[in-house]
């Protein structure tokens, strides 16, 4: 194992000692001292980011990898604004719940507990340094974070606003770590950290979680690959119709959430198609259609045929794959075959197939008649998240602090013995 993951390792296991107790005024002082940190920092933050800008453009990162690496005034402000709001947050440690007495006098009740050390890999989206820190600090956690080199200044100095201000209130700065090694060898030996780490989480594309499946010997929560659809059934509203589907196409088309594949109905894909492609066109979105959808749409710019692996794919940029099928059994039997169980929408206004289709998809967030780029931690309430969890083991969806807890069994009893 590399020196400084186990230098890292043995840190973090004492902090989280500490950190399992807390107080919670303690934790959200915390987190506004970071919040004020990253504020009073901004100029070198931004500067760092940058770095990494030209060298990711020398390096040939394609947009809308640099989208996601990229960091401004606003985005700052708003990554500061996030960590205020978990501190606004209830604290999820200590809650107790499914109480009870049993028939020997027995009174035995769960209570919330942190997990303890959360690994976290990620790429490209130095935010995610903040959010990880913000809800591991606040569910009691200490957390060892490996993020990609091509944020790795950027990083830096997050991490660096992060250790002051926990520092600021006598937090220890161990509490987040960053290593600074960009050495791969040193994923595998994070993967096989049992003494040190109790869950990694990878935040990357498929073949980070990949890897991390078929090497960790330590607990893995997988996700924010996105395969995500919007169906508009045969009783959609058509004035909803055009603004759902643009907005999770093109609000921010770079990220997990936004819409990959738009299945239609074939009793209103003649009327509605063209209007789509003809909404779509403003933002410059490409779409691969099948042979109906080309059918009606051929001739129109921006279109062309769907190839084998199109419905299969995560864009991640203003590309769009197009199909009509002929009833709601089709569209959910496409999303079985295609999605990632990340976020699917159907746009319509009969209850009965609305209820069918929440019923029937098997994903961590299923809408009815709204966009799919909902599926976020600050957008359902929950200040920030560490990922978003398309497995079925222990969480789903956005991933923020109870489901950075587990429990522990409390049984108080007044001298009772088993017979």
């Amino acid at each position: 194992m590399f020196a400084e993951l186990e230098e890292l390792g043995k840190q973090a296991r004492q902090v989280a000692r500490m950190l399992r107790t807390l107080d919670t005024n303690v934790k959200d002082d915390a987190l506004r001292a970071i919040a004020e940190t990253i504020e009073e920092n901004e100029f070198d933050i931004l500067s760092a980011n940058s770095e990494d800008i030209e060298a990711g453009r020398a390096a040939g990162l394609d947009e809308h990898m640099l989208e996601r690496l990229l960091l401004t005034e606003s985005r700052l402000a708003s990554i500061a604004a996030d960590v205020r709001s978990v501190a606004a947050l209830p604290d999820p440690v200590g809650e107790s719940f499914d109480a009870r007495a049993l028939s020997n006098g027995l009174r035995i009740s769960k209570r919330r507990v942190p997990i303890g050390v959360i690994g976290v890999i990620y790429e490209s989206r130095p935010n995610v340094t903040v959010d990880i820190a913000a809800l591991c600090l606040k569910s009691g956690n200490a957390a060892i974070l490996r993020g990609g080199k091509e944020a790795a200044n950027s990083n830096r100095a997050l991490a660096g606003a992060i250790s002051t201000g926990c520092e600021k209130v006598g937090v220890p700065r161990e509490a987040v770590q960053l290593i600074a090694s960009q050495d791969r060898a040193l994923v595998k030996d994070m993967l096989t950290a049992n003494a040190y780490i109790d869950m990694i989480i990878p935040r990357g594309g498929p073949g980070l979680h990949t890897f991390a499946l078929e090497n960790a010997t330590i607990p893995v929560i997988t996700g924010g690959i996105g395969v995500c659809h919007v169906y508009v059934d045969a009783g959609a509203d058509a004035q909803k119709v055009l603004p759902i589907v643009y907005n999770a196409k093109v609000q921010r088309p770079t990220v997990c959430n936004a819409l990959d594949v738009l299945l239609i109905h074939s009793s209103v894909a003649g009327d509605l198609l063209p209007k789509i492609a003809d909404d779509l066109a403003r933002a410059e979105v490409a779409l691969r259609c099948d042979s109906r959808a080309l059918a009606i749409l051929r001739g129109h710019p921006l279109v062309s045929a769907a190839g084998p692996a199109d419905f299969d794919t995560e864009f991640l940029s203003l590309v769009l794959a197009v199909r009509v099928v002929d009833d709601l059994g089709e569209a959910i039997d496409h999303i079985y075959r295609h999605s990632t169980q990340h976020s699917d929408a159907i746009i319509t206004e009969d209850y009965s197939n609305a209820m069918r289709f929440v019923d029937e998809v098997d994903s961590a967030a299923v809408y009815v008649n709204a966009s799919t780029r909902f599926t976020d931690g600050g957008q359902f309430g929950l200040g920030a998240e560490v990922a978003i969890s398309t497995q079925r083991l222990h969480a789903r969806g956005p991933m923020a602090l109870r489901e950075l807890t587990t429990y522990k069994w409390i049984v108080l009893g007044d001298g009772q013995v088993r017979a």
